[in-house]
């Protein structure tokens, strides 16, 4: 902190060098706080790391109108996570405005953790009245400290996350953009929220917070600050396929045992034809998930809007249904972020083909998730814990204790879907033989886990001048495990990452073990995925010449590492100039 009128006759390089500024930042920030008052403590550094608060300690005395205020600050143990804890930054004056605890210089969370529970995190700051004279000299307590305040210590929050799960899911997603999102099924406890690309949450802390901030911000290409577990919206694909079968069987149009001709595809309309990943044939609803059979819950989706004579109303039943599992709005969980996502109603096509007689096969994209159906990789993970309990679900959140409170009662709440229990044991049975012989995830178990999922791929398009452009598709993978008795439920997001099996699917087999078994027995899908890189395929997204957020951050780093070395070679340069020169002067 600094009072302007008390700055008199000091060593401006000496004080310049203590705190690594220049002086024509010195000149800038007294100007700036005589402007504020001359008399009153502004503001001159926000944040010193500890050698550079010792440095300054032992020399404050030569620099009069200086002093150090004490504060609170985030102290990051660990190098993962950066996008749950969030950081805090000083409040600006809308804030202040707004919140009357504030005052300039205070420090709020922003983001994450910090910010949704900042109220429990900061505290309560003490505070002391005091009297002062016209020249802002201190002449005593007002009214004997009548209104003082002791300050209150913040509340320890226990957070869900396993740590090691969380930093190994990074781990795995370095070079790759997406998200990793698990789940326990039982509680709706967050175990692991993954966003690619990452960095070290304490980037954000200290006297470089702000630039490495703006470099991050500033990063429009790989977005590190871009949360995608809680805001991208994909189109869900193959997942969804479970979904729509539910629906059928709930909706009575289809049985287990019902079967549909695939012919490699399915023809839906005049020139339009489906490819299908299956083996074609006759196909029931068991080899249809575990061979992600297009035909099959095409055929599943036309049946079920065609049910009724008015499609606008069946519509809105099957949009109810998958409303039902927390779909298509915002979640609720204890995190500041999040987008709805996207489940269409009568609305959205009476709107599109206004005048027009569609039906089920004009909109049949959706049987795939392929339609408008939007959903972020937290609501894939969710509806998963929801597959693993039958039909229910806690709110997802991610603090699991509050010393001295207890977490909001949302979270305690259960949700059951509109779909009967009985019908759920048919697509898990479906699921699990997705790691079996023939099924699209073969060869990616795990002895001694019976692992239930379902591989997809969905097809990725751009806007580029006015055209839209089909890129490389996205992979995905979601499951929950062990079959009987779950414990935790995941869904992976890798763009442009070809189809499920290449890249999510081995990521999502890596954290099931990790979790379950805290070991991995599948060395060679781990070295493939940590090794492993989709940069080329992003480059060739984002063809011009750029150098990402986190590499400038590091050379930074390392150039202020550089500088730092510099400078002590040059002061023992001087000093032994220093010695040699006393020595001759004293023989």
């Amino acid at each position: 902190m600094v009072v302007p009128k008390d700055v008199k006759n000091i060593d401006t390089l000496e004080f310049c060098s203590l705190l690594d500024i220049s002086k024509e930042f010195f000149i800038k920030k007294i100007n700036k706080a005589k402007v504020y008052s001359p008399m009153l403590p502004s503001v001159f550094l926000p944040q010193l790391n500890k050698l550079e608060y010792a440095a300054f300690q032992e020399k404050i005395r030569k620099f009069g109108g200086f002093y150090i205020q004490k504060r609170s600050l985030r102290d990051y143990q660990v190098d993962y996570g950066a996008n749950v804890f969030g950081f805090i930054t000083q409040v600006n004056e809308n804030i202040v405005k707004k919140n009357p605890y504030y005052i300039g210089g205070d420090l709020i969370g922003k983001q994450g953790i910090e910010q949704s529970y900042e109220e429990f995190l900061r505290g309560q700051k003490g505070v002391k009245y005091i009297l002062r004279d016209k020249f802002n000299r201190e002449i005593g307590s007002y009214k004997e400290g009548k209104y003082d305040t002791i300050s209150k210590q913040g509340s320890d929050l226990t957070l869900t996350i396993d740590g090691e799960l969380q930093k190994y899911g990074e781990e795995l997603m370095i070079n790759k953009w997406g998200g990793i999102v698990a789940i326990e099924p039982k509680t709706g406890e967050i175990l692991a929220l993954v966003s690619a690309p990452s960095f070290n949450p304490a980037l954000l802390v200290g006297r470089q917070r702000s630039k490495n901030y703006t470099l991050l911000h500033n990063d429009s290409i790989a977005k590190p600050l871009y949360d995608r577990g809680l805001l991208a919206e994909y189109t869900p694909g193959s997942p969804f396929k479970i979904l729509t079968g539910l629906i059928a069987l709930q909706e009575g149009v289809v049985t287990d045992s019902t079967r549909f001709s695939c012919h490699r595809g399915f023809s839906y309309a005049r020139g339009r034809f489906m490819k299908c990943h299956c083996s074609g044939g006759a196909v029931q609803l068991h080899r249809g998930i575990y061979q992600s059979c297009n035909t099959y819950f095409s055929n599943c989706y036309i049946k079920l809007i065609n049910k009724y004579k008015d499609h606008s109303y069946a519509v809105d039943k099957w949009a109810s249904h998958l409303k039902s599992f927390g779909l298509g709005d915002f979640m609720g969980y204890d995190l500041p972020i999040g987008k709805k996502g996207n489940i269409p109603t009568s609305k959205t096509y009476n709107r599109v083909y206004n005048g027009w007689n569609w039906d089920g096969k004009t909109i049949v994209s959706n049987a795939i998730g392929q339609g408008e159906v939007l959903m972020t990789p937290i609501q894939l993970a969710n509806f998963m814990a929801t597959i693993a309990n039958r039909g229910y679900f806690y709110t997802p959140h991610i603090v699991k204790r509050i010393k001295g409170n207890i977490i909001d009662k949302k979270f305690r709440t259960k949700h059951t879907t509109t779909i009967d229990r009985k019908y759920f044991d048919p697509i898990i049975t479906g699921m699990n033989a997705v790691y079996g012989p023939g099924g699209t995830a073969s060869g990616l178990g795990v002895t001694g886990i019976e692992i239930c999922g379902k591989t997809g791929t969905a097809e990725n398009y751009l806007k580029v001048n006015g055209k839209r452009v089909k890129l490389q598709d996205h992979s995905i993978f979601v499951a929950f495990a062990p079959r009987d008795n779950p414990k935790i439920a995941i869904a992976v997001f890798v763009e442009n990452g070809y189809w499920g099996k290449r890249w999510a699917g081995p990521i999502t087999t890596l954290m099931i073990e990790k979790y379950l078994n805290k070991k991995i027995t599948k060395v060679d899908f781990e070295k493939r995925m940590l090794t492993g890189s989709l940069k080329a395929q992003y480059d060739k997204l984002y063809p011009r010449k750029h150098q990402d957020s986190i590499s400038l951050i590091n050379n930074k780093i390392k150039d202020s590492l550089a500088k730092i070395k510099r400078t002590r070679d040059s002061i023992n340069g001087v000093l032994k100039k220093e010695i040699k020169i006393d020595t001759l002067q004293n023989p």
